[in-house]
């Protein structure tokens, strides 16, 4: 989790204020952090959840076994449903832990099965 609040640090937030740190960790220990970037075209905007991921992947890894995602909102931030299908499609087996950054030891705890049940995994 600290690195997902260290990571929440660099967000790109100049619209909705709301800065979000995430970050992925390999089966090799490594960590990779992104943070939440906004467009004026709200449709643009990446969540950090992606933005760590596509980090991740774009520098070869490939074996999550965790993600963390930290925001400063009561109970955290939850993963919306294009960063849970990207992690359904790439992270499978990971863990994804979600908390408020200002109480990072009050942890919820989910596998990526249980937040998308039923995902899109293969293309017809």
């Amino acid at each position: 989790m600290t690195a997902a609040i260290k990571a929440r640090e660099r967000a790109v937030a100049p619209y909705s204020k709301f800065k979000v740190g995430a970050a992925v960790l390999t089966r090799a220990g490594k960590i990779i952090g992104g943070a939440n970037v906004e467009s004026a075209s709200y449709g643009l905007t990446c969540c950090a959840e992606r933005v760590a991921l596509f980090k991740a992947l774009t520098e070869g890894e490939n074996d999550f076994i965790a993600v963390a995602v930290a925001a400063r909102t009561d109970g955290g931030a939850m993963p919306c449903g294009a960063c849970r299908q990207l992690l359904a499609e790439y992270a499978r087996q990971a863990q994804v832990f979600v908390a408020d950054s200002r109480r990072p030891r009050q942890i919820k705890a989910f596998t990526v099965r249980e937040l998308l049940p039923g995902a899109f995994l293969t293309v017809p």
